[in-house]
């Protein structure tokens, strides 16, 4: 039986991450070679992955990585089955290793193709299974070019990617700022602007279908009913649809008896209502007609504009579980 040293179980543990007794027991089985030591352990993971190919990899670790230049990002969810390992600083290493990688593609599949240490990035993963013995995949894969690129990261569960036109002035601090306002608040497109006919109407008439069964529970209680809106984007808010709003809100000024002298300074309120009423499915979708997180008396495109001749280009987001 060949003699194992320490300092070959300490050289194949660095190289891949494995425990101290799992290297040994390797390096035994494969008579001293290093190589046939890391497939020994490439097939212990295989076999660890196979048992555990029906498991979920719901937790796990988001992240992020930008160029030097700004110009392109990428987020990546690594996946595994607890919090506990997804929270490891290893696994996080891991995580980061892979993100540092990935800058270079612009496909999941590409990357997990990618050599990895003289190995492809989808056995690491194999191997990485057998060494923690949890699932690990590649769970969420995001890449973004532009002008400018920059990054926010909630605690390693979401990672967000924004880019911008052009590279402006404190163009760090509003990328980062729209970058939060991605993760935390979920938007799904840029703007109302990108939403299919069909889909705005089906969700239309889905959510004041559920409007009205609400307000059927709150009338029985003697409660106050909720706004039936008669519409939820501004897809829908037409020319004509905007004039008969104002024309309906002159003659509800009339009715009320307001001097018709004033209702320049009325109007204008009343029609953000309305608008406000009547676009509800791009408050929520819609990043750029999204309530700014830290200014709710403006929307973010209203903040882009603050920082000059630039505007959002596009938006990535990834999320564990």
């Amino acid at each position: 039986m060949a003699k194992i040293t320490a300092a070959e179980v300490n050289k194949l543990r660095k190289a891949t991450g494995a425990g101290m007794m799992d290297c040994k027991n390797a390096l035994v089985e494969a008579e001293g070679d290093f190589d046939k030591a890391i497939d020994v352990l490439r097939k212990k993971g295989q076999k660890v992955a196979e048992k555990r190919s029906d498991r979920d990899s719901s937790e796990g670790a988001a992240v992020s990585k930008i160029n030097e230049s700004n110009t392109a990002g990428v987020a990546i969810v690594l996946g595994c089955e607890t919090d506990f390992v997804g929270k490891n600083e290893n696994f996080l290493a891991l995580a980061n290793s892979f993100a540092e990688k990935a800058i270079n593609f612009n496909t999941k599949e590409d990357f997990l193709a990618s050599d990895f240490d003289g190995m492809t990035v989808a056995d690491k993963l194999v191997e990485q299974t057998g060494v923690i013995g949890e699932k690990l995949e590649l769970t969420g894969f995001e890449k973004l070019e532009a002008p400018y690129v920059g990054t926010y990261v909630h605690i390693n569960k979401i990672a967000a990617l924004v880019g911008l036109s052009s590279k402006v002035d404190n163009a760090e601090t509003l990328v980062k700022d729209v970058a939060m306002q991605v993760a935390s608040m979920g938007a799904s497109t840029l703007s109302f602007k990108d939403f299919d006919a069909d889909f705005v109407a089906s969700e239309t008439e889905a959510r004041i279908a559920v409007i009205e069964k609400d307000n059927i529970e709150l009338a029985r209680l003697g409660k106050t009913l909720k706004n039936v809106p008669q519409f939820i984007s501004m897809a829908q808010l037409t020319p004509e649809v905007l004039a008969n709003a104002e024309e309906a809100a002159k003659a509800e000024l009339k009715a009320d008896g307001k001097p018709e002298k004033i209702w320049d300074k009325i109007l204008p309120g009343k029609m953000e209502r309305f608008i406000s009423d009547n676009t509800t499915l791009d408050q929520e979708k819609c990043l750029l007609d999204q309530n700014f997180i830290k200014d709710e008396k403006i929307n973010v495109a209203k903040y882009v504009t603050s920082y000059g001749d630039v505007s959002i280009t596009d938006f990535k987001r990834v999320s564990v579980g």
